[in-house]
């Protein structure tokens, strides 16, 4: 804590030759230097030396209010948040960067810090030493462990009181050698449980032996005998240059208008999205924020090794960003634009995690909108612009796309790929499997078996319609029986229902009982006379199977509900909770829905929860093809006629 350091001065004139520069926007990520400042003013403060580890260090968001009131060339509030690590001990801080000073350090108590780089290889030596780790090793076979990958990972939390309190990791190993996809060389059926802080080696769970797979699985390009042959190219170009603009951290797309933030935890943050419907003209509102919230994954095998995998993905697994490069050319079009991101590391450290973003305009050939008539037949053709985010997060690769359309509707999309999660097993096939061999998952390969898994992914859609006065109502579509005397005997009508409080509006998708998820405006209405407002359109999506004793449901307690609505509280931003890792219960959504707080007329936030039952097959392995799900945001009475009638 008394090493020398850069004087004020000197640093000055090393932000200058690396490029420093204030920040355009209250909403713009940390910058590379404002990184470097907030540990300097970290470890000014004497909370920081060599050992000190972080969590997290990423902007802390201005309240919205104060986002909202602020103008270009007005005094701009720039702060961070961090989590950090001492020796055993964690704290949260808050650096004021404008005030240059700490302006919050307090004991992180209750929970556990997100998982940490360093996190991944801890005590991993000690397990490599441990007898009866090294006596179930033999058992299969593997006597030499010069060359075994194995890590450490968050095993989720079921309630015990020999894990309650501590930071438990479960290391697990695989046997590389000759292949770059060791998903077929994992060490079945063998996990040692961890203290991370205590380094103790707790137990060595063996669920009995099993041959490390012979399989190989690769699937880059050096394996194929030949590429397939596509006859023709298919080529996309923009002589004139792309149709949006970038300024600094705005977007702007012809109507649209929004601020995009790269995000170490979230992938990517828009915020203030607005629709101006003239060149020149005001902007509406349609959404202060909106951002992938959580991401949880559980595995249906009940043996050790599998059944603690349960993940809350953006969470626990921040270290290192949920996004990474994507492939210029592959994830992307040729001609898309680029945005980086800037991390930090375990030590606090900023990093640029180049190409993590990329957003392009594409025609996909569908019309905007047509009619045939004999008189005057017409059609328009849609352009998109996309913004996308490669997201990985172990074995699985998400791509994350926002779309914004012409018709003045968004569309998000999770797209699903990579690697499957796979277990060896003595048996070579389904054939000469016994009953059970395939009962939690399905062979794709010899000795190989897939997991059944599920996927849930929260987003969190802070809506302003027309300003920050909204309801939420659900407009239920019901049958309505005709008077004898009618030919017709049945048809639907609208009734809306407009819920009052939190738990009037946990919702879910029932096609038996359809309903509209809009939100409304309490300010404006369109030429019609109705209130302006946005619907909500759920995609394909799943009920949650997991009982409600299930422990890891109740720790991702936001997949009980396709849909909830809270009023806003700049504080509740992730779904299953601040800090998720080895969570209890009840953390995130279900914790500040418990009070049942009124959601009518005010400022509210509606929460979606896209699920996916994934019961794998031969045709995901040894790389998935694209899965996707998602849902809309389309305006509903928000424009007073079709706003894609002056497409060319």
């Amino acid at each position: 804590m008394t090493k020398p350091h850069l004087s004020t001065i000197a640093l000055a004139a090393v932000m200058a030759s690396t490029g420093a520069h204030a920040a355009d926007h209250p909403l713009d990520p940390l910058s590379y230097q404002e990184i470097w400042r907030a540990l300097e003013l970290i470890r000014d403060a004497g909370h920081m030396d060599r050992e000190t580890r972080f969590s997290q260090l990423t902007l802390h968001e201005p309240p919205k209010r104060d986002v909202q009131a602020w103008r270009p060339g007005a005094a701009m509030p720039r702060m961070a948040y961090a989590v950090v690590r001492q020796g055993n001990d964690a704290f949260e801080a808050i650096v004021d960067l404008a005030g240059d000073r700490v302006a919050a350090w307090s004991p992180l108590e209750g929970v556990q810090p997100n998982w940490s780089g360093d996190d991944y290889e801890a005590v991993v030596d000690k397990v490599l030493e441990h007898p009866d780790f090294l006596d179930g090793l033999k058992a299969r076979g593997i006597t030499d462990t010069t060359f075994l990958n194995c890590n450490t990972g968050p095993p989720g939390y079921f309630g015990t009181e020999e894990e309650r309190g501590r930071r438990i990791g479960n290391v697990r190993c695989a046997e590389p050698r000759g292949v770059r996809n060791d998903w077929t060389r994992k060490v079945e059926g063998l996990s040692a449980v961890v203290d991370l802080e205590s380094e103790e080696v707790l137990r060595v769970v063996d669920d009995g032996p099993v041959p490390i797979s012979a399989t190989e699985a690769d699937f880059d390009r050096t394996t194929l005998k030949r590429p397939r042959e596509i006859p023709g190219p298919l080529e996309t170009r923009q002589p004139l240059g792309p149709g949006f603009e970038f300024d600094g951290h705005l977007v702007r797309w012809q109507n649209w208008r929004f601020h995009l933030r790269p995000d170490q935890r979230l992938g990517a943050v828009f915020s203030l999205v607005s629709y101006q419907e003239e060149p020149g003209g005001p902007t509406r509102s349609v959404m202060y924020q909106g951002h992938l919230s959580e991401i949880f994954v559980p595995y249906m095998d009940p043996s050790f090794g599998w059944y603690r995998r349960n993940f809350i993905d953006a969470g626990e697994f921040m270290s290192g960003g949920l996004a990474k490069a994507l492939l210029r050319g592959g994830d992307c079009p040729d001609y898309a634009t680029y945005v980086d991101t800037v991390i930090s590391n375990e030590k606090g450290r900023p990093k640029t995690l180049p190409d993590t973003i990329c957003v392009f305009e594409r025609q996909t050939g569908d019309p905007a909108w047509r009619h045939w008539s004999s008189e005057m037949p017409d059609s328009r053709k849609s352009r998109d612009l996309v913004v996308r985010v490669g997201a990985v997060v172990g074995n699985y690769d998400y791509l994350l796309d926002w779309i914004f359309r012409q018709d003045g509707s968004i569309e998000v999309r999770v797209g699903a790929t990579g690697v499957l999660e796979v277990k060896t097993t003595k048996a070579k096939n389904a054939l000469q499997a016994g009953p059970e061999a395939d009962a939690y998952g399905r062979f794709v390969d010899r000795n190989i078996v897939a997991v059944n898994h599920d996927h849930y992914f929260s987003y969190r859609l802070d809506l302003d319609i027309d300003g920050t006065a909204n309801r939420f109502v659900a407009d239920r579509l019901v049958a309505r029986r005709l008077p004898a005397d009618h030919p017709r005997r049945s048809l639907w009508v609208r009734e809306e229902h407009v819920p009052a409080s939190e738990h009037e509006a946990r919702l879910d998708i029932n096609l038996e009982r359809p309903a509209l998820w809009r939100v409304l405006s309490n300010d404006r209405r369109n030429s019609s006379g109705y209130p302006t407002s946005f619907q909500l359109l759920p995609g394909r999506n799943a009920n949650t199977l997991l009982s409600e004793d299930d422990y890891p449901r109740r720790r991702a307690g936001f997949i009980d509900h396709h849909l909830w609505v809270t009023p806003h509280r700049d504080a509740e931003r992730h779904a299953a909770g601040d800090h998720p890792t080895l969570s209890e219960p009840g953390m995130g959504l279900p914790e500040w829905t418990a009070a049942d707080r009124p959601i009518r007329d005010r400022d509210i936030v509606v929460w979606h929860t896209i699920g996916m039952h994934h019961l794998p097959r031969a045709e995901d392995w040894p790389v998935m093809p694209t899965m996707w799900y998602g849902f809309e945001l389309r305006p509903f009475d928000f424009f007073d006629r079709n706003p894609a009638l002056d497409l060319p």
